[in-house]
């Protein structure tokens, strides 16, 4: 039996109540699987997709006022429905119930998360990504984007360490060298730079046959250790809490040195704890630096704790996840001077490379040092080739390369560069905003693009500006900014997100809830700040 497209289509239109024959379900499964010019129902899909998708990116608010509880009524069937459902019912179904009810992540006035409007090239190119369907971590299944994605890693690569042409030309297509691993976000980069710094630190040497092959404990007794540790600032990302977890070390052994007023690693007290460890006999695996923390994106003092790093022979990391791509930045890069000094860096191209979500990257000082974490399978992985995934955590992942190499080559230096000046600019502008305002304090300068403010109340609005407010003040104060954050994120005309802050008042520390602005959004103008700030009185006259 054989139907047209036509016929295809038409005999797709039933209600779950009805049945396919078995010989239609065959040849209805064939024509969903060809890619012939002119499938009726990849047309069909096509258009629905691409109006739902307008429609989306279009939206003014950022969210929708319904309910949770509304939605996980939704989401409560089990069973998989024995025939393929229509199309066109599907997705009115999921425009209904998914996408409407999504976040508006690309709106202008949603500016508190790490999340922003992407450049037009990448909804095609995403098509073309997932047309191609590679599996990037091997030669037989992404055999030129295999190449395609070191080349894009030696840029990002040269971007932070600025070597010579030389080096690049020895190593960025050389088998043996890893300048860069891209993963699937910052948690696995971070993961993967503490993974390769183990290893390389207790790796086999004599008789012993290195950590990955007797394990943590025999390598720390061949070295002479009593436990293991890594050392970065109370700021540190939880991707490194679950670093410590996976690499057995503990939790308990990730020392969380105290910040300064600016929320950056106090140096005196990380000189401190690397002594201390020395004394107790802990292995410092890795330094860990902030370029860019997630609460309040301050740098920590790179080029001083490069230099402690570098003085105790320990591997220096930098988490720059999030204030990475300020290295494009003539104006601000200063800002991350030391990080070129690291043996790691994690960037999130999903972050200010202004790229989709999944794309994380981790960068190597030494080419070689990736070796240390390296496997391989006689089926796949094969020593000697340059199959990618031999010196990586994941196992397939998508050609999320093509994104980050279309990025590089369509917005470029100058573009990235505009980008990042832009973000940090209007932050700035919100800041001189929030202080003009009584009704706001300023919690923290702004060092890049991510902004620390309040909202106070009227009747403490004087002892306020006087920094007497006691602890029972703040904690009222701390309660209202909660509700009404939450407020404004439930009506949905606006958003900021929240955290909370370490500050002193009367020289008593006190946590402080913390509205979080992210101004990344290139789309988002000084009136949209504005607009968000009052939209806040405004909810805040209604509490």
């Amino acid at each position: 039996m054989t139907l047209s497209e036509t016929e295809i289509v038409s005999k797709n239109s039933f209600t779950p109540s009805e049945k396919l024959l078995s010989t239609e379900i065959g040849e209805y499964i064939r024509q969903i699987f060809t890619p012939t010019q002119g499938n009726s129902i990849e047309i069909q899909i096509d258009e629905m997709l691409e109006d739902l998708s307008q429609d989306f990116l279009i939206a003014d608010n950022a969210n929708t006022n319904v309910e949770l509880e509304w939605i996980i009524k939704n989401f409560g069937d089990s069973k998989i429905p024995d025939q393929p459902i229509n199309v066109e019912s599907y997705f009115q179904s999921l425009n209904e119930n998914v996408v409407a009810h999504s976040i508006h992540t690309s709106a202008p006035q949603f500016i508190g998360h790490m999340t922003s409007a992407l450049p037009v090239f990448v909804r095609p190119l995403a098509k073309l990504m997932t047309a191609m369907n590679q599996n990037a971590v091997k030669i037989e299944t992404a055999k030129s984007l295999s190449f395609c994605e070191r080349e894009a890693l030696a840029m990002m690569h040269r971007q932070i360490y600025h070597f010579y042409d030389n080096f690049y030309a020895q190593n960025i297509q050389k088998n043996q060298s890893t300048l860069g691993i891209l993963v699937s976000g910052g948690t696995t980069a971070n993961i993967t730079a503490l993974w390769s710094a183990r290893n390389k630190s207790l790796g086999a040497k004599d008789d012993f046959l290195g950590i990955e092959k007797e394990g943590l404990n025999a390598a720390l007794r061949f070295y002479g250790y009593e436990g293991a540790v890594v050392i970065g600032s109370e700021l540190m990302h939880f991707s490194f809490d679950k670093a410590a977890d996976l690499m057995g070390i503990s939790t308990k052994n990730l020392i969380r040195v105290p910040v300064d007023a600016n929320n950056r690693a106090n140096i005196a007290a990380l000189r401190q704890a690397v002594a201390d460890c020395h004394i107790q006999k802990l292995h410092i695996i890795a330094i860990v630096g902030i370029a860019g923390t997630t609460d309040s994106g301050s740098i920590d003092p790179l080029e001083e704790m490069a230099k402690i790093a570098q003085e105790n022979n320990i591997h220096f990391h930098v988490d720059a996840a999030w204030g990475g791509p300020v290295i494009f930045s003539r104006k601000h890069q200063h800002k991350l001077a030391g990080i070129e000094k690291a043996d790691s860096v994690t960037i999130d191209g999903h972050k200010q490379l202004y790229l989709p979500m999944g794309i994380g990257m981790v960068f190597f000082r030494d080419p070689h040092l990736a070796t240390s974490i390296e496997k391989q399978a006689s089926y796949t992985m094969r020593k000697g080739s340059f199959d990618l995934g031999k010196r990586a955590l994941e196992g397939s992942r998508p050609g999320m390369a093509l994104f980050l190499h279309a990025g590089l080559k369509l917005i470029g230096q100058n573009g990235y560069e505009f980008l990042i000046d832009e973000g940090i600019r209007k932050t700035q502008y919100m800041a001189a905003r929030i202080a003009a305002m009584t009704e706001f304090e300023l919690l923290a300068e702004p060092d890049t693009n991510l902004l620390l403010y309040r909202y106070i109340p009227e009747q403490f609005r004087e002892v306020a500006v006087k920094k007497q407010l006691s602890e029972t003040d703040n904690q009222f104060i701390n309660n209202f900014n909660e509700r009404l954050q939450k407020m404004q994120r439930q009506i949905g005309r606006t958003f900021i997100s929240r955290t909370t802050k370490t500050t002193f008042s009367l020289d008593i520390e006190i946590p402080v809830i913390a509205m979080r602005a992210v101004i990344a959004n290139p789309l988002t103008t000084e009136a949209d700040i504005d607009a968000v700030l009052n939209d806040q009185i405004q909810i805040a006259l209604e509490i």
